[in-house]
């Protein structure tokens, strides 16, 4: 029968998800809010403290160790070396009893002398099983998804029905069942006592071998491509109401600070229960607070010196306001509002601000998700804006703006204006209407944190993913969206850190602007004297042969440097600036029809022509 959580579903890691020595991972997974943990054998032979001793320092940490693995090549059909694997199991069971966990994990056997009579391997199960209950044990039987004879969950299910033990059951994992393609809802047949562990990871949507697969490429969950509700949903329909652990095999997580990997792990369950909740799968939702419809970018801030204004300018944009206490100045144009920080430091994006309907309840739900509070000061006249801060380090603000916003929380209430009307369609901007999106570079090791904390919260979906190879190697893109695209960010990473000899931009941004005609927006840039970004002939002559653009359009692109992205779906049109400051570019954007991407196709091209452009400049600045 199916069973509730009576709370929260309780949350656990495998050690092995995590860098440093066994200690820092238990400290991690701690910090992070988990409640219990998987003991990766290899962590604890490689650890100093007996096993007794890491029992009583996840205690003190309020951690439950609630599996210890692997224990592999259990059953075989030479009966010596199965005999071999029931004595090796009595140690095991030693070294668990000292730990204080009641479960291990034995893996489905990928040795050539694996049983593949499903009978016999029930028997040798039962055996093991026998011996582990007379230690007041369990043994959970796992299916690798590369098990020699078992490595399907059905399968695994068949032996563990046919040996018929008290003691033994089933781990289901994640990775296992859907890297291979298995129907995960026939799991809700299964009897959910027989269900003694959950073990969760995402992936992304690779072709290669599936063992080098799950060692180098495991995600956790949101950052991937399985739908890993569609899995949770009929295991707790089962009646499973065991933790909902982590196992995940990554190269860079296994880097990474583990404190960070373990909160950005620990979001990734919270947001998977409530995604699951939302199916109406019986659990309790952990974060409670939906996110809050986004009404679009409510402003991006940027660092930087007097040199900005002459391109805002140029650009169309009118200075409408000046910050009543900080060096901060409000730059406008239709709905797109650039706020200019003259605080210091170079030229880049240093926060982003969306419309929401409910700042307080945004923030409540990134509070519930682990995100940092952005520590802010300000005067009693001024808005208290909720703010946190985002992996990169970008402070993420929730706002409503004007009429719309909460008393006392009109963030534009501090700027004292200048007396300029703000630039519109009919007065004096450019055809600005609104910001189109964001687009950030990420740090490599962060990418998939970015993607997991934006979707997470803000509520953005993933709406399209590409690598391209730039100039100086491969980049993955991934956009993650609001519903209606009135906020979209768009986040890019180098998928191998780049060498000191490449004179490359760190982690490159930009903001997009919407305009309903790019031409004409760019004609009068060019004259307002924008720096705009020149484009090679190539480009045009190959996309005349592609497209068979009009004569006369094609000059006029070749002219303003305009770059044409064309799918069946409509047009992406855009012009960018050079790039300001060393890091951050504008860019004028035009959608027709339904198009839904990036412009990635032109990157290339883009990054190319931005980086004669800065070496051309480095080279006139030399005396």
């Amino acid at each position: 029968m199916s069973r509730e959580f009576d709370g929260a579903p309780r949350t656990a890691i495998a050690t092995v998800c995590l860098s440093g020595a066994l200690e820092d991972k238990l400290a991690a997974a701690a910090a992070a809010g988990f409640d219990g943990v998987e003991i990766f054998e290899p962590d604890l032979v490689a650890s100093p403290m007996p096993a007794g001793e890491v029992r009583l320092r996840c205690a003190d940490l309020g951690l439950s160790i609630d599996l210890y693995q692997p224990f592999r090549d259990l059953d075989s059909t030479d009966p010596e070396r199965c005999a071999a694997s029931l004595r090796r199991a009595e140690h095991k069971f030693a070294v668990m009893e000292a730990l204080g966990t009641d479960t291990v994990l034995v893996c489905s056997s990928v040795a050539p002398d694996a049983v593949d009579d499903v009978d016999l391997l029930a028997e040798q199960l039962h055996a093991l099983a026998a011996r582990a209950a007379a230690h007041g044990l369990r043994v959970a039987y796992e299916a690798l998804a590369w098990g020699r004879h078992v490595n399907t969950y059905e399968r695994s299910w068949e032996a563990v029905r046919r040996a018929d033990h008290p003691a033994l059951g089933l781990c289901l994992d994640s990775f296992h069942i859907l890297s291979r393609g298995s129907d995960p809802a026939a799991i809700a047949d299964i009897p959910g006592e027989k269900i003694f562990f959950l073990q969760l990871a995402d992936a992304p949507d690779l072709t290669m071998d599936v063992l080098q697969w799950s060692r180098h490429h495991r995600l956790f969950p949101g950052q991937g491509s399985f739908d890993l509700p569609a899995l949770l949903a009929p295991v707790l329909a089962a009646g499973y109401t065991g933790p909902l652990s982590l196992e995940v095999f990554n190269d860079v997580f296994r880097q990474a600070d583990p404190v960070r990997a373990a909160v950005d792990a620990h979001r990734s369950l919270l947001a998977l229960a409530e995604a699951t909740a939302a199916r109406g799968a019986r659990i309790v939702d952990p974060v409670a607070v939906p996110a809050p419809e986004l009404h679009g970018h409510a402003f991006v801030e940027l660092m930087a010196d007097k040199s900005l204004a002459p391109v805002l300018a140029a650009l169309g944009f009118v200075h409408t306001g000046t910050h009543r206490t900080k060096p901060v100045e409000r730059w406008e144009q239709g709905a797109a509002r650039i706020l200019v920080n003259r605080s210091g430091g170079p030229l880049a994006i240093a926060a982003l601000a969306v419309e929401s309907v409910d700042p307080s309840a945004a923030a409540r739900r990134a509070a519930r998700l682990s995100a940092p509070a952005l520590p802010r000061q300000h005067g009693p006249a001024e808005a208290d804006l909720a703010a946190v801060t985002a992996p990169d380090g970008t402070a993420l603000f929730f706002c409503r703006t004007g009429a719309n916003a909460v008393e006392g929380n009109d963030w534009t209430g501090d700027f004292v204006p200048t007396g300029e009307p703000a630039a519109g369609l009919d007065a004096t901007g450019i055809g600005v209407t609104r910001i189109d999106h964001v687009g950030l570079a990420q740090p490599f090791d962060y990418f998939d944190e970015a993607t997991l904390f934006y979707r997470t919260v803000l509520g953005l979906e993933p709406a399209a993913t590409a690598e391209f190879a730039a100039p100086f190697g491969l980049v993955r893109s991934r956009a993650v969206v609001e519903e209606h695209r009135r906020v979209r960010l768009a986040l890019t990473v180098s998928l191998l850190r780049r060498g000191e000899w490449v004179p490359g931009v760190s982690e490159p941004q930009y903001v997009a602007l919407a305009v309903d005609d790019v031409l004409a927006a760019a004609s009068a840039a060019r004259a307002a004297g924008a720096p705009l970004l020149a484009i090679p002939d190539n480009y045009y002559a190959d996309l005349d042969a592609r497209l068979s653009v009009p004569a006369e359009r094609l000059a006029a692109y070749r002219e303003l440097g305009v770059l044409h992205e064309e799918t069946p779906e409509g047009t992406y049109l855009q012009v960018c600036t050079e790039v300001l400051g060393g890091r951050v570019f504008l860019a004028l954007v035009q959608r027709t029809g339904n198009h839904d991407g990036y412009g990635w196709s032109d990157a290339p091209v883009r990054m190319a022509a931005h980086r004669r452009r800065r070496l051309a400049r480095e080279y006139r600045a030399v005396p």
